[in-house]
């Protein structure tokens, strides 16, 4: 089982529940609702470093299969 899986499946989760609480899908009102936008920001910023280290494993791997089918080191 991946390491990551939990905090790949908890990142979306966080974001739609802090969605869910800027809406008013609760009970709360008023300023009450402002205290969801800090997991609302953490969980996008999650999503943001995922994605950007996710992209800089793709192009080391890449590099990784071009060097080798040029054959040099």
């Amino acid at each position: 089982m991946n390491a990551r899986l939990p905090l790949v499946i908890a990142t979306p989760l966080l974001i739609l529940l802090a969605i869910a609480a800027l809406m008013g899908g609760g009970q709360r009102q008023g300023a009450e609702r402002l205290q969801a936008l800090p997991a609302l920001a953490i969980g996008v910023g999650l999503l943001v470093v995922n994605a950007a280290s996710y992209g800089r494993r793709r192009r080391g791997l890449l590099r990784a299969v071009k060097e080798i089918k040029s054959g040099t080191p």
